[in-house]
C-alpha cells in the first residue's frame, strides 16, 4: 500500500513539473519571443485612450456669484477606415452649418486614423441625433469652460486650455483641486473591426469649487475708474487692489488693460497677467511710510523732530538729493510735515540717522525682497539688496522708494500692517472660513501705527493727498510720483499712486491705485492721477459697508464741518481759537511770523533755530498791545 502512495506522489509531481514547464514556455514565448507581434496587434485593436473630466469645479466670488462655471459641449472626431457611407461628410456639414464641407475634407485630408473634426462645439438634440446615425463619426461630451463676467477679474482667474486644464491665474494654481478625478476612455476594435467605446468605472466627480475673497461688485467698480483713469491719461497700464486689513483677504485686485477669458485669440499676452502681482516697479513716496515706520519703532524720531531740509537740496556723495517739485525749498520740517510734504531731503536724513542695517531689519518684516505668498501664480519677490550695508546715496534713495522694487501686494499688505495697529496678515485670494484663524504677526507697535496714521491723515487734510477726501470720514494715505524705470537703468516717466485707507470705521481695508507710465505732456502726479481711483473705490466700499448709515445718528457731523476732526487735531497744536494765543512751539522763525500775522499777534525773536518756549501759553487770552516773546534753539535729532 506504501508502494502505490509513493507511485501517485511521483505521477502528480510529474504531471505538476510538466504543467509548470509549459507555463513558463508559454510565458516565456509570449512575454519575449512573441513580444513585439503582440504588441502591434495590441495596438491595431486598441486606436485611443484620453482622460475627460467631466465637470470641472466652479469659481465663485465670496458672496456666491459664478465667475468661472462649465457649459456642455461636444468634441466631434473622425476614424477614416470604419467609414462606409461616401456621403458621410456632407451629412455631417449639414448637421452643423458652421462646420463646411471644405473645412472636414481639408481636416481629413491624408488622415486614415482618429482625427478631431471640431472641438467644444454646442450642439442641440437633433444635430446629436443627426451625427449618431452616421457611421463612423463619434461625439464626445467635453465641459466647456465659461467665465460670465468676460474681462471681470479676469487676469486673476486665468484661462483653461482646450482639454480644460488651466493654463494661468487660479485656474492654473488649483487646477489639480478644481479637476478632480478623471474618467478614462478607450476606444477598442472587436474581431469584426468595429470600435467599442469603453468607459472606466471612475465616474469623474471629486472636483472642488472655489470661493475666492473677490467681491464682484466692488471688483467691478474697481475696474471701471481704473480704466478711465489709464484711458483718461493714455496711460500704458494701470493697476489696483483692495485688502481687508484684518483677514488679508484681496477684495479686489486688477490691472488694465485686461482681456476676456472666453475670447483668448483678440488679446495680448502682457494683458493677460497680473502683474499687480507679477510685475515690481520703484513705489516712490509711499515707501518713505516704510522708513519713518523704521524710525520710529527705533526711537531714532518722533513725529514732531524737525530736520532742516536745505532749501530741497541735498548733496550726497557726487550726487543733489532735490524735492519732486524742485520749486519746493523746505527748510525746517518735522517728521510729521516731512510725509505730509513729500519731502526726499527730509526723509534721506531721517535715513542717515537711522542706518541701514536698521532699515533692512524693518524692511524684512513688511515682506520688502519676499513673496507674500498670495496664491496666485508667478508672484515676484520684488527687487531689494541682500547687502548688510550700503553706500549713502544709495540708503538716500531707498529710503524714499527708489533702487528698490516692489509689487503691488507687497505695498497693499505693508499699509494694511499700519491700518490694523500694527500687525502684518499674509494677503489671500481665498475666502476666509474662520476670522479667529487668520495669523497675524506684530512688526510694529500699536502706537507707531497710530502715529503713522496721524501723518497720513493730514497728508489727505492739507498735503500731498487731497484727492483723497471723501466726506464725513477721515482718510489716512500717501501718494507717490516714482520715475519710472526703463529696463535699461535709465528713467524713463512717471509712476503716480495712491495709498491709504479710512480711518475710524468698523471695516478696516486698504486701498491702492497706481498709474504706470501716463503719456508725455498729461498730467503724472499721483494725487492727480491715482487719487480719483482711491477715491471711488474707498466711497463704494464705505457705502456698501453701510458706513455712511453710521452718520445719520451721529449729531456730530455736520455738511460744513465734514472734516473739522481732522482739522481740530492738527491745528489744535498752533491755533487755539480767535483771540487766543497760538502754539508756536517748534516753528521756525519764518513760519512763527506768518502765524503771527494771521493771528494778530506782536512777536519778538531771540535765538536761531526753532521756538522752543513762548512767554504767553498756548491759549491764553489775549490782551491788547501784548507781545509774545519766543526763544529759539536749533533742533534736536531724538
Amino acid at each position: 500500500m506504501e508502494e502505490i502512495e509513493k507511485k501517485r506522489i511521483k505521477i502528480a509531481f510529474c504531471i505538476f513539473a510538466v504543467a509548470f514547464t509549459a507555463i513558463f514556455f508559454k510565458a516565456f514565448k509570449v512575454q519575449v519571443i512573441d513580444k513585439q507581434a503582440l504588441l502591434t496587434r495590441a495596438k491595431r485593436q486598441f486606436f485611443r485612450e484620453r482622460k475627460v473630466f467631466p465637470r470641472r469645479g466652479h469659481i465663485y466670488d465670496r458672496s456666491g456669484n459664478p465667475l468661472a462655471i462649465n457649459i456642455r459641449t461636444y468634441s466631434i472626431f473622425v476614424i477614416p477606415k470604419n467609414i462606409e457611407d461616401k456621403g458621410a461628410f456632407k451629412k455631417l456639414a449639414k448637421a452643423i452649418p458652421h462646420l463646411t464641407l471644405d473645412k472636414i475634407k481639408r481636416r481629413m485630408k491624408n488622415r486614415k486614423r482618429f482625427t478631431w473634426v471640431a472641438r467644444k462645439v454646442e450642439l442641440t438634440t437633433e444635430q446629436l441625433e443627426s451625427i449618431k446615425k452616421i457611421k463612423g463619426i463619434y461625439t464626445e461630451v467635453i465641459p466647456k469652460r465659461l467665465y460670465p463676467n468676460h474681462e471681470l477679474a479676469s487676469q486673476t482667474l486665468g484661462f483653461v486650455g482646450l482639454d480644460n486644464n488651466g493654463l494661468s491665474g487660479i485656474e492654473h494654481r488649483f487646477d489639480k483641486e478644481l479637476r478632480g478625478e478623471p474618467q478614462i476612455i478607450k476606444y477598442l476594435i472587436d474581431n469584426k473591426g468595429r470600435p467599442v467605446r469603453y468607459v472606466s468605472q471612475n465616474n469623474g466627480d471629486r472636483s472642488l469649487d472655489l470661493h475666492l475673497s473677490i467681491d464682484k461688485e466692488v471688483q467691478a467698480v474697481a475696474e471701471k475708474a481704473l480704466k478711465e483713469a489709464v484711458e483718461g491719461v493714455d496711460a500704458f497700464r494701470g493697476g489696483v487692489g483692495v485688502m481687508n486689513a484684518e483677514t488679508g483677504e484681496v477684495i479686489a485686485i486688477a490691472n488694465y488693460p485686461s482681456f476676456d477669458p472666453n475670447d483668448l485669440s483678440s488679446s495680448k499676452n502682457t494683458h493677460r497677467k497680473l502683474s499687480f502681482v507679477s510685475d515690481p516697479f520703484e513705489p516712490g513716496s509711499t515707501f518713505k511710510v516704510l522708513t519713518v515706520a523704521s524710525a520710529l519703532e527705533n526711537k531714532i524720531v518722533r513725529p514732531e523732530t524737525n530736520y532742516y531740509c536745505e532749501q530741497g537740496r541735498l548733496k550726497v556723495e557726487d550726487h543733489i538729493i532735490s524735492e519732486a517739485e524742485s520749486r519746493k525749498k523746505f527748510e525746517w520740517l518735522s517728521v510729521t510735515d516731512i510725509i505730509k510734504y513729500s519731502s526726499n531731503v527730509g526723509t534721506t536724513k531721517i535715513a542717515f540717522d537711522l542706518t541701514f542695517p536698521k532699515l533692512k531689519n524693518t524692511l524684512d518684516k513688511f515682506k520688502v525682497g519676499h513673496k507674500t505668498g498670495i496664491e496666485i501664480p508667478a508672484e515676484s519677490r520684488g527687487i531689494f539688496t541682500s547687502d548688510k550695508n550700503v553706500s549713502p546715496l544709495s540708503l538716500s534713495n531707498i529710503s524714499f522708494g527708489q533702487g528698490v522694487a516692489t509689487t503691488g501686494i507687497q505695498m497693499l499688505a505693508a499699509y494694511a500692517a499700519i491700518a490694523n495697529g500694527g500687525n502684518y496678515v499674509k494677503p489671500t485670494i481665498l475666502k476666509v472660513k474662520d476670522r479667529k484663524k487668520v495669523e497675524k504677526t506684530r512688526i510694529m507697535s500699536e502706537q507707531t501705527a497710530k502715529e503713522l496714521t496721524d501723518m497720513m491723515l493730514q497728508t489727505v487734510e492739507s498735503g500731498t493727498g487731497s484727492k483723497g477726501k471723501i466726506r464725513y470720514f477721515k482718510i489716512a494715505a500717501k501718494t507717490s510720483t516714482a520715475q519710472r524705470s526703463d529696463g535699461t537703468g535709465r528713467y524713463s516717466g512717471y509712476v503716480p499712486g495712491f495709498l491709504g485707507f479710512p480711518v475710524d470705521v468698523d471695516s478696516k481695508f486698504v486701498v491702492y491705485s497706481y498709474i504706470d507710465n501716463p503719456a508725455p505732456g498729461k498730467p503724472y502726479y499721483g494725487n492727480l492721477v491715482a487719487g480719483p481711483v482711491f477715491r471711488k473705490v474707498t466711497e463704494f466700499l464705505l457705502f456698501k459697508n453701510k458706513e455712511f448709515q453710521k452718520l445719520a445718528d451721529d449729531k456730530s457731523y455736520k455738511n460744513e464741518d465734514a472734516f473739522d476732526s481732522v482739522k481740530l487735531k492738527q491745528s489744535s497744536k498752533r491755533n487755539t481759537g480767535s483771540g487766543n494765543v497760538p502754539n508756536f512751539i517748534g516753528l521756525d522763525k519764518k513760519s512763527a511770523s506768518k502765524l503771527a500775522e494771521k493771528m494778530g499777534v506782536d512777536l519778538s525773536h531771540s535765538g536761531i533755530g526753532v521756538v522752543k518756549s513762548q512767554s504767553l501759553d498756548a491759549g491764553t487770552v489775549l490782551s491788547k498791545d501784548a507781545t509774545v516773546r519766543l526763544k529759539y534753539a536749533p533742533p534736536t535729532y531724538e
